[in-house]
């Protein structure tokens, strides 16, 4: 475990690198449908939390109308009218995520991790809670690959110290390999509640790939 902070990033690196010159054409592709579509970037950026609760700049491909609030509820369904055709597409096969290859190359974040959230959340959370701020956010994580859009807010969080008390390199194949599993079957991929608390929160253009 002495070397594997070390190696897990050498291998995001190695890994999302290629990944993203490979994909470069993909992404002109998936930037033009955005804007064909609707007025506004290709690019959805907001600042979310990353390890020791550093903020950084977060990407995804945008799903939402322009005039939509960033940080407004998240869809429940491929019926909300905040989401563009393309948008759906994109969510549904969690291709609007394929931007965080460069958040992953720069450092901000790792291939598996707890998934990034609003620099705002961080006061909200217990001190278990601020556990996943010791490891960099991921792309996919255990959170993403136990449920996903079932669970509420405290579930996955619950999860992200889960991960960050157990992670290794076994554990972090596993979640890749349950991650492909699910974009594949698009499982779980509308937030059916926020939390068990509340009923109408949510993170507005948060991924809902593997979140």
């Amino acid at each position: 475990m002495k070397f594997y902070p070390i190696c897990k990033r050498a291998f995001d690196v190695l890994l999302c690198i290629p990944a993203a010159v490979v994909l470069l054409p993909l992404f002109a592709v998936l930037a033009l449908l955005v804007r064909l579509e609707s007025k506004g970037p290709a690019i959805f950026r907001q600042q979310r939390a990353g390890k020791g609760g550093k903020p950084f700049v977060f990407y995804k491909f945008r799903t939402m109308r322009l005039n939509c609030d960033s940080f407004g509820a998240s869809p429940k369904s491929a019926d909300d009218h905040r989401l563009t055709r393309i948008g759906r597409f994109l969510r549904e096969y969690s291709l609007d995520e394929l931007p965080q290859l460069y958040n992953i190359i720069k450092g901000d974040m790792s291939l598996v991790g707890p998934r990034p959230l609003y620099m705002a959340q961080v006061a909200e959370w217990n001190e278990r809670q601020r556990t996943r701020l010791l490891v960099r956010p991921g792309l996919t994580g255990l959170a993403q690959v136990s449920g996903r859009g079932e669970l509420t807010q405290e579930e996955k969080l619950e999860l992200d110290a889960r991960y960050v008390e157990t992670a290794g390199f076994v554990l972090d194949i596993r979640i890749v390999l349950a991650t492909v599993g699910r974009v594949f079957g698009r499982k779980s991929i509308y937030e059916k509640r926020y939390s068990q608390t509340e009923h109408t929160r949510g993170e507005g253009e948060k991924s809902s790939g593997p979140d």
